[in-house]
């Protein structure tokens, strides 16, 4: 089994004071949700007076930008088990990337996403590509140290992890106009596909919902209460909706999932 959140976190904290400033951390909670079109625009249309878009979404095409992830599990997916089996205590472990176009030099994220109950906490840090196409040969980080990264690969090995699926999808976010700490996204066109790397030269994607977008309202404290009357309003009802769990649904045809619940051939 995978370590406990609690043994995971504490490992992140060896060291920490002196290697904060590399790491990236977030935590919140999260809500998530699925929209047809219609309600997608009658959403963001009703959220413009309280957010803005995000730098990233202002800079993209189309006001949207790529998120490409490689999600890693142990050879008889327990990660994924313990998804369906509403485990909540749990890590993801991925590498992620925003942009495809220059696949030799793009720095990639490494990330361990813990949850824990309904809070969401992501740990996460940028390494240099040389240092990513080392660790998919050699499991190893050939001149980076940082907690993130020491867990991850320690996580590697002693669990056996592998890569096991690729999803990738254009998202929109907004942030708040206030200081509570609020964001939203709407991820378009989620599609995932079998792969063992971050760059595939040859890559087959399949929708995973094409007529859905998804909603995801992540926030610190207390959800505004103007969000809250959104939902209502919109009759929006909460989701599980593991981007992880529907890729490898779709994307592997080696697998055998009657019913949702995966075997191996």
């Amino acid at each position: 089994m995978f370590a406990s959140i609690q043994n995971v976190a504490q490992n992140l904290q060896r060291d920490w004071l002196s290697l904060q400033s590399t790491v990236d951390e977030d935590s919140r909670f999260e809500l998530k949700y699925r929209l047809t079109y219609f309600q997608y625009l009658k959403v963001r249309n009703a959220i413009k007076p309280y957010m803005l878009m995000d730098a990233y979404t202002r800079h993209a095409p189309a006001n949207r930008y790529l998120v490409r992830s490689l999600y890693f599990d142990t050879a008889d997916y327990r990660a994924y088990e313990q998804k369906m089996s509403g485990d909540c205590d749990r890590v993801k472990f991925r590498l992620r990337t925003y942009d495809t176009g220059h696949a030799e030099t793009n720095p990639v994220r490494v990330e361990l996403k813990l949850r824990q109950g309904n809070l969401m906490i992501k740990k996460s840090v940028f390494v240099p590509n040389e240092e990513y196409r080392y660790f998919m040969e050699h499991r190893h980080w050939k001149d980076f140290q940082n907690p993130i990264t020491t867990e991850f690969e320690r996580q590697s090995l002693t669990q056996a992890l592998g890569p096991v699926i690729l999803v990738e999808y254009e998202r929109e976010g907004y942030q708040t106009k206030s200081k509570s700490g609020l964001r939203i996204t709407f991820d378009h066109q989620v599609r995932s596909a079998h792969a063992r790397t971050l760059f595939p030269a040859h890559v087959f994607f399949q929708m995973l919902a094409p007529r859905s977008v998804v909603l995801e309202i992540k926030f610190k404290d207390n959800l505004p209460f103007w969000v809250s009357r959104l939902v209502r309003d919109q009759g929006l009802k909460v989701i599980a909706n593991s981007k992880y769990t529907q890729g490898l649904q779709i994307a592997r045809h080696d697998l055998y999932h009657p019913e949702k619940v995966i075997l191996v051939r």
